[in-house]
Order: C-alpha cells, then structure tokens, then sequence
C-alpha cells in the first residue's frame, strides 16, 4: 500500500488526528486514540490490536517508512509534512511515528486480589506511570474518578508504554461507593495518618488507594477505605509524589506475598 502525503492542514485525516491528539471528548467519542512511537505500537500489537492509521514524518529514513508499511496489517499510511506532524506529536522531539488506533478495553476481572484506586490524578505523565507500576505489579483493575485525567492521551499513553492495553479500567466511578462494594481491604495512603504501611498485612484482597498530587484524598474517598496509612519516610523530604507513593505501596504489597508463598 502507498502512502499518502499530507502537506495541509485542511486535510480531512489530519483534522480528525489533530482532535484525537488535543480533545478528549473526541477520544470518547470516536473510542480512538493516537499513540506516538514505534514502542508503543509494537506494545498495542502485542495485546492484539490492529492500527487503523500509520503516521509518518516526511523526515522519516525510507528504510523505516518502508518496514512500517510491510507490517502495516492493512492499516491506511499517511506521510506529514513535518510541520503538520509536530502539531500532533505529544513530545518536544517527535519520534517521526504515530498510529491511530482503537481503545483496548481488556475485561473487567472477576477475582480482584489486588486494585489500584485514583482520585483526580491530573498530570498525564503520572496517571501513565501509575498504570505502568500496577500492570507491572500484577493489579487486575484500576479505578479512576472522574476528575482524573483521560488515562487514553498520548501523553498518558506514553507513560503507561502499554499498560492500558493490559490493566483493565473502571472510569469515571464513584470511588465512596466502589470502596464500599469492595470485597476486600481498602487501604488509603495519606502523608498525616499514624498508622505505618509497613505494618498492615496485604496478603489478601487488597485495594490502593491513593489521591490527587497537591489535594490528596477528598475527606469522603478517606472515610470510605477501611484503613488509612502513611509510608515511612526516614529522610528529610515533606512527601513522595503520588506516582512514587504508590510504587512503594505496590511492590510492598508484592514483597509480602512472595515471602507468603515461600514460607
């Protein structure tokens, strides 16, 4: 399949790109997304999804335009005027690849022995991480409020590298009433409770549960997880960032049940 070259911005392909790279609204509506990055798109394959677009820089080496298109699947091949790409690109440096594609939407888990549960995380690159630490953790369900930022953003994309291809989502949920429903320890890391992390045995099903990056965790999100904890900070620092906070709670979690399994 040849490519086709872009050079305006009135073009119709680019106009819709250009809404799926800035608009969440779009995104939700068209149930696409752009991710930028041959990583990425290797990563999207990998869990079973077809591109629906190729998008390449005119800068782009020939040798790489032309692999792109030998394992394009099918998939409609654009060539950009590299002004026109760096509009959509979400990175100061682009990569010279971006793809269109359809949300993956991995089935919701019957057995959740362990979940992470956002409030209003705002910054694309920290919810993107966040995925990432869980996926990587084993977590079988993230819970994001609504006041979160779109967890399907390229820029949120690329901190994730793939995990919201694999990590199942519940968006725009009532995290009180989810909390209640839960069948399992919920356990909300706050920087001023008393009660250390380190302590509290998270062997069984266990939900994580972690606020926004200045705010915190609202008063009702608090109340609602069974257990309010802090982890330790023996340095001189005020806090970790929410992304680094749950990292740490994460692979705790994980620490413990691996020495469960070897004991």
């Amino acid at each position: 399949m040849h490519p086709t070259i872009v050079i305006s911005r009135d073009n119709p392909v680019f106009r819709r790109l250009k809404k799926l790279a800035e608009s969440a609204r779009a995104r939700r509506e068209a149930g696409m997304t752009l991710l930028d990055g041959e990583h990425l798109l290797e990563a999207y394959r990998d869990a079973g999804g077809t591109p629906h677009t190729l998008v390449c820089a005119a800068a782009c080496a020939p040798d790489r335009l032309e692999m792109l298109v030998a394992r394009g699947g099918g998939a409609r091949m654009l060539v950009l005027a590299d002004a026109l790409f760096a509009e959509l690109s979400p990175v100061t440096t682009p990569t010279g690849v971006l793809a269109e594609v359809a949300w993956l939407a991995p089935p919701l888990p019957v057995a959740m022995p362990l979940v992470i549960v956002l409030e209003d995380i705002q910054d694309p690159g920290n919810l993107g991480s966040m995925l990432r630490t869980a996926a990587a953790a084993g977590a079988t369900l993230a819970v994001l409020s609504k006041g979160c930022h779109d967890p399907w953003s390229p820029k949120a994309l690329r901190g994730g590298q793939g995990a919201q291809f694999v990590l199942p989502l519940l968006r725009d949920a009532d995290l009180a009433a989810w909390l209640a429903g839960f069948d399992g320890q919920s356990v909300a890391l706050a920087l001023a409770e008393s009660e250390d992390f380190y302590a509290v045995s998270c062997t069984g099903p266990t939900a994580l549960v972690v606020g926004n990056e200045g705010a915190g965790l609202s008063a009702a999100t608090a109340r609602a997880a069974q257990r309010r904890v802090r982890i330790p900070m023996p340095g001189r620092v005020e806090s970790l960032n929410a992304a680094a906070a749950l990292a740490a709670a994460l692979f705790e979690v994980v620490r413990q049940r691996r020495v469960g399994e070897t004991a």
